[in-house]
């Protein structure tokens, strides 16, 4: 049976991944990713640890996920419910952790509890012996100076750091990718004046400003987020701004400029995809990047408010307890295990968008 012309030439064009259409240059792409081993197995063992992590409060909680209860169903680790409500007397949340209360639901019902029955702040009052406790059946990975559980820190630790990193990539790349679009497109006195801002504001001593800042305010998240952003920018700004001083005098562009498209049109339609090829292949060293600037000024005390879940926070721990190798080890592991990871998917991307690049 012969094939309809026109058919026969959309098949050539694109062809489906996973239920979406591509085009035969991205349809290359995903084969190289896929053909680097090594990038691919990063990235599906990365995909797993972060899925389970932005799930933490089913993994690792103080709470359980379901109690049955007079016939009743709760959810404790979404909802919050007095200790009134399974026969207590305070009306306050009820601490499943505590016999009292234990009790009181196994009267008349049954818990399903996590994997790791403590979240990052649950500090366990009942340890045989001082904190930090070596690891044991009830804290896998023992407990650090506060006793709190080594294995719950870690997991939310995980989340937030890989959470901050890609938010900080993702605003990070819109800004650097618009001031470097920008320089490059239209040249002469606004590519001076950004590219001499840019040796400015580069030469500042960036590590001691964004201490000085946490210092002076209360960090948190968003707040760490704003002054990284500030200097974190400038990385992709070098590749666009070439791109688009290469690009911007080409035939499809001068063609497209004397049909009559705008500025806009030009820069985010014609000139921006080719960009964003070395733009791409970047972002996964950015967002390494990213996470060690956060586990750094976690690690000297000036990121995340005390308490909050950090992996620069439990490595400063580590120091401080040499007597409690679990702390450093286990700290050290899960950063260089993450870092590890995302740089061998920015391998296998940088391969991906490569057009030298050949597998056989």
């Amino acid at each position: 049976m012969e094939m309809n012309p026109h058919t026969a030439a959309e098949a050539l064009r694109t062809s489906r991944f996973m239920g979406f259409r591509v085009t035969p240059i991205t349809r290359r792409r995903i084969d190289n990713f896929k053909r680097n081993r090594r990038g691919l197995w990063s990235f599906w063992i990365f995909l797993v640890l972060f899925t389970m992590s932005m799930f933490a409060e089913l993994v690792a909680n103080d709470k359980p996920l379901l109690v049955a209860f007079d016939g009743e169903l709760y959810f404790p680790a979404m909802s919050v419910y007095p200790e009134t409500t399974f026969g207590g007397e305070f009306r306050t949340e009820a601490d499943y952790r505590d016999e009292f209360v234990a009790d009181l639901i196994n009267a008349k019902g049954w818990m399903i509890w996590p994997a790791v029955r403590f979240s990052y702040d649950t500090v366990n009052y009942d340890l045989p012996v001082p904190a930090p406790a070596p690891p044991s059946t009830e804290n896998w990975l023992g407990t650090d100076d506060q006793g709190r559980d080594v294995v719950a820190r870690l997991i939310y630790g995980f989340r937030i750091s890989v959470l901050f990193g890609l938010v900080l990539t993702l605003l990070s790349a819109a800004v650097g990718i618009s001031a470097g679009a920008f320089q490059g497109f239209y040249g002469g006195l606004i590519d001076l004046l950004g590219q001499r801002f840019i040796e400015i504001w580069a030469g500042m001593p960036i590590l001691y400003l964004l201490i000085i800042m946490a210092s002076v305010i209360t960090p948190n998240f968003w707040w760490l987020l704003g002054l990284m952003l500030l200097f974190s920018w400038m990385g992709l700004v070098g590749v666009v701004r070439a791109e688009f001083l290469r690009a911007r005098n080409l035939d499809f562009v001068r063609a497209a400029r004397a049909l009559g498209a705008s500025d806009m049109t030009l820069i985010y339609k014609h000139v921006l995809p080719n960009a964003m090829v070395a733009t791409i292949t970047f972002m996964p060293f950015t967002l390494s990047g990213s996470i060690t600037t956060l586990t750094a000024l976690d690690f000297l005390g000036f990121g995340l408010p005390p308490g909050s879940a950090s992996l620069g926070e439990l490595l400063n721990q580590g120091k401080a307890n040499l007597q409690a190798p679990w702390l450093g080890i286990s700290g050290f592991v899960v950063i260089a295990a993450m870092l590890s990871l995302l740089v061998f998917i920015g391998e296998a991307v940088r391969d991906a968008f490569d057009p030298r690049k050949v597998f056989r």
